[in-house]
């Protein structure tokens, strides 16, 4: 205690369960600060799972639905979640049957980059079904890795050499 008053720093238990419990002299507020800043940086590390979403109705014809799958054969290469919705409107509703047969038809489509994580289902006038990515099909590509200029390039050799003249000296 008397050697955290001298030194006009606060006395923090850091481990009280430790048998005996460890205690550092320490700035208690730059401590939190640090720690909050900590903790921030790890929520930015997270990665956010992004779903998007593809509409479609019943009557959408083969030509329209290539389009939609290929936007979600892209987003499910890049990571994403993907929810394919089919809509009823009117009369629609009395045959689902026609809009599960697309989902499905949809699902055999992108096979070999998702998988079905959620069954497809009907609420209220909407049918839908979520897909999510393959393991070790969703990574997102790296960024373009850029060759070295030459004053780079010059500096890496001069190191090179160093380090190589470092070893025969050693001999």
């Amino acid at each position: 205690m008397e050697m955290a008053r001298e030194a006009e720093l606060d006395l923090v238990e850091v481990a009280p369960g430790a048998n005996p419990p460890v205690c550092r002299i320490m700035n208690y507020g730059k401590f939190l600060y640090e720690r909050t800043k900590k903790e921030r940086e790890a929520r930015k590390a997270q990665t956010k799972i992004e779903i998007k979403e593809i509409r479609l109705r019943p009557k959408t014809n083969e030509h329209h639905r290539g389009f939609k799958t290929r936007d979600a054969r892209r987003w499910l290469e890049d990571g994403m979640k993907v929810k394919v919705t089919i809509r009823f409107r009117g009369r629609e509703i009395t045959y689902p049957e026609i809009a599960l047969e697309d989902l499905k038809e949809i699902a055999e489509e992108l096979a070999d980059v998702a998988t079905v994580e959620q069954k497809p289902n009907l609420e209220d006038r909407n049918m839908s079904m979520l897909l999510s990515p393959v393991k070790g099909v969703g990574k997102k590509p790296k960024a373009p890795v850029s060759k070295p200029s030459k004053s780079e390039t010059n500096r890496v050799s001069e190191e090179e050499d160093n380090k190589e003249t470092l070893e025969e000296v050693k001999e």
